[in-house]
């Protein structure tokens, strides 16, 4: 606004600006019917399309005028929610999105621009729905399988679960489960992976330009976020599949306050085949022959609530493969009855455990510090045992090779909206 005023023979000009007072509106975006973090969900100002993402745990932060707003809050498959608001202070707003019962029409406008914008290149993030919808080998639904068809991704050996980025090798990416490396991130000598779909809630894919908090790879980083339990009700299910049976529970401990998840699968080639292998190979009178595989893996997940701004999560997991076989019998030297064991063995498994705890200092500060644990390890075994039966004496013969690896962690980090 310009004023003037005339003093005798001078003309006085002034230039009077008003600034705009601006607030900050953050919150969480969360599932309305199991209390789910939604992660990057969309919220933005209606008016000046002003907005941004929820993060990693559904927290946003958005700095808006003051005066009269109207957020929009959206997710893909989720009701949008419109929030009318005047503001005058600082406020925390949390939103809890429904379901969609049934497809609703697309509109397409094109002459409203979102000033929305994500600078993180060669990201792909894959919805849990797309998991399980994918045909796979003998029937199981599999993370990597998803990801292998990908562009710039491929499988390598037909039916393998190894990924090879843009002509990297399977052993140049990283692999976080809830921010825990995970070493060995195949079953079945590769035909599998050790991600069990239904304890997961959201994949994503980095090809390149890999974010500083990641460290160095040179291949890919994949980021994988497990479920946190339904705060509202208890669900579970359970599938019996050609080769494994898998189960997943999860509810509140104490509603909408403490939740759980528990997740497992185990194969039983190793009981389906055990008489198949002793009718085709007792070819030796007295002498059993036995061996076989499986592999198991458990997930588990206990989030707590102590309040809007602060939260604390512990999740767990742990799997193993192990092939082995078994020759049982005996023989008479001398009139004397020697009982014989021999049993051999091959073995890998990972275990991982992350304690991390949330907090919002203020609607423009958000917190994150971790504690986490990984073990990786692979055992080669071999045990001879012969049991002299008159004089009820025993000789052992033991053989054991272990290899692995194993670290501590401890990590805090921030996001400054």
């Amino acid at each position: 606004m310009l004023k003037f005023a005339i003093a005798g023979l001078c003309l006085i000009l002034g230039l009077a600006v008003h600034a705009q007072k601006n607030f900050n509106v953050s919150g969480f975006v969360r599932d309305s019917s199991t209390g789910e973090n939604l992660i990057n969900a969309n919220v933005y100002e209606k008016e000046s399309m002003t907005g941004t993402i929820s993060n990693e745990y559904g927290f946003y932060s958005l700095p808006l005028e003051a005066g009269s707003n109207v957020l929009v809050f959206s997710f893909v498959g989720y009701k949008k929610k419109e929030i009318e608001l005047n503001l005058n202070m600082d406020s925390v707003i949390n939103v809890e999105l429904e379901l969609l019962s049934e497809l609703e029409e697309v509109r397409v406008y094109g002459n409203e621009v979102s000033k929305v914008e994500r600078t993180q290149m060669s990201m792909v993030e894959i919805p849990t729905s797309t998991l399980g919808k994918i045909p796979v080998l003998l029937g199981e639904p599999d993370v990597l399988k998803v990801i292998q068809l990908l562009p710039g991704v491929q499988s390598g050996t037909e039916g393998t679960s190894g990924i090879y980025v843009r002509g990297g090798g399977p052993d140049q990416n990283l692999f976080l489960l809830d921010g825990v490396p995970v070493y060995n991130a195949s079953h079945l000598f590769g035909f599998f992976s050790v991600f069990n779909p239904a304890a997961i809630n959201t994949v994503k894919l980095y090809k390149g330009g890999f974010p500083a908090r990641f460290g160095g790879r040179l291949s890919s980083v994949v980021d994988i976020r497990m479920k946190e339990g339904n705060m509202k009700e208890f669900k579970g299910e359970f599938s019996i599949g050609l080769i494994s049976s898998r189960f997943s529970l999860e509810g509140p401990i104490k509603k909408d306050k403490t939740s759980f998840i528990l997740s497992g699968r185990r194969t039983y080639l190793d009981l389906l085949a055990r008489p198949i292998m002793k009718a085709v190979n007792n070819s030796t009178e007295g002498y059993d022959y036995t061996g076989g595989y499986y592999f198991y893996d458990l997930n588990a997940k206990i989030n707590h609530k102590f309040s809007d701004r602060s939260r604390l999560y512990l999740s767990s997991y742990i799997g193993l493969d192990k092939a082995y076989t078994i020759e049982e019998g005996y023989y008479v030297n001398e009139h004397v009855r020697f009982d014989e064991k021999y049993e051999s063995g091959l073995k890998w498994g990972n275990v991982t455990n992350a304690l991390r705890w949330n907090y919002v200092y203020n609607p423009k500060l958000f917190s994150n510090v971790t504690l986490t644990y990984s073990k990786y390890n692979f055992n080669v075994g071999e045990e001879a045992l012969i049991v002299n039966t008159r004089e009820n004496t025993k000789t052992e013969d033991i053989f054991d090779y272990d290899s692995g690896i194993e670290d501590f962690a401890a990590k805090i980090d921030f996001d400054f909206f």
